[in-house]
């Protein structure tokens, strides 16, 4: 259950004003992570591992959006 209180510690971070290289850290973060809760929800099927994973890829992605910058227009 350490890798759950960790994953709920990380949700509570602050994400404002990250610099490029801290939001690859959270990104990278998060996917290891999701990766290792889905080990665990594999053999338990907890509804409340999935939620968890659910909200992480949630974060996961507006850091990812946010480094991809936004699209060219043409």
């Amino acid at each position: 259950m350490d890798l759950i209180n960790k994953a709920l510690e990380f949700e509570k971070r602050k994400m404002k004003s990250l610099s490029t290289s801290d939001r690859v850290k959270i990104s990278r973060e998060a996917k290891a992570l999701i990766l290792d809760l889905n080990q665990i929800y594999k053999v338990k099927k907890d509804e409340k591992i999935m939620d968890i994973m659910k909200r992480l890829t949630v974060i996961k992605r507006k850091v990812e959006k946010r480094l991809r910058g936004l699209p060219l227009s043409a």
